[in-house]
């Protein structure tokens, strides 16, 4: 049986929580794919997965999907996760504001638009899971997981804490980060540590599912 090992692991109840679990995914690169991987494999089947691009070549070092070079992202997965609901939509301030949340369990944010960011933590703060900056980086042992206020030496978390105080935000909301040091200059990346947020992302939402 499929997921006789989720069964054994979570118990039946509990299995049966991640399977009528509701997730939406923000973004499915090099972080969101495998946070989306990981659900699928855990009985989440109800997800739903938005994202406005296509696969390129230099996506093929981190992101699950990335063989079909020019095929939208959202089509691709489908293919491979065939309970999946897709939007192919392009995440900017006016989708964040006309959005409807409200449908969904939790929703993972594994976006690279900061502003966007920043506009869903103020719209489902309550039920979202953010995943930051995760390039530039190859030690997994340096991943946490915090409330956003929490977070330390990640540049992406300090803009948007400091953007959150400028709005007089001050509600918590749980942040997958590395405090790693940049590795390079450049969008440099290694999939152990892109892969390695997804799935703790992936871990996090088991247990606010379970709760």
């Amino acid at each position: 049986m499929r997921f006789q090992r989720c069964k054994m692991l979570f118990g039946e109840e509990n299995f049966e929580k991640l399977q009528n679990a509701k997730i939406l995914i923000l973004g499915v690169g090099g972080v969101g794919s495998y946070a989306l991987d990981c659900l699928y494999r855990s009985g989440v089947s109800d997800i739903t997965i938005l994202d406005f691009d296509v696969y390129d070549e230099t996506n093929q070092n981190r992101q699950i999907g990335s063989e079909a070079v020019g095929m939208v992202k959202v089509e691709r997965l489908q293919e491979l996760y065939p309970t999946v609901k897709t939007i192919n939509q392009r995440m900017d301030m006016a989708w964040v504001a006309e959005f409807d949340f409200e449908p969904y369990d939790l929703v993972i944010d594994a976006a690279d638009n900061t502003k966007v960011k920043i506009e869903v933590a103020k719209k489902c703060y309550k039920k979202l899971i953010m995943a930051l900056g995760s390039a530039k980086r190859w030690d997994t042992n340096k991943i946490e997981v915090a409330s956003i206020w929490k977070t330390h030496g990640d540049a992406l978390a300090r803009k948007i804490r400091n953007e959150l105080k400028k709005a007089k935000f001050d509600r918590n909301f749980t942040v997958v980060f590395s405090p790693e040091e940049d590795k390079c200059k450049e969008k440099g990346s290694c999939v152990a540590v892109t892969g390695a947020v997804g799935l703790t992302v992936c871990s996090e939402a088991i247990k606010k599912i379970l709760k």
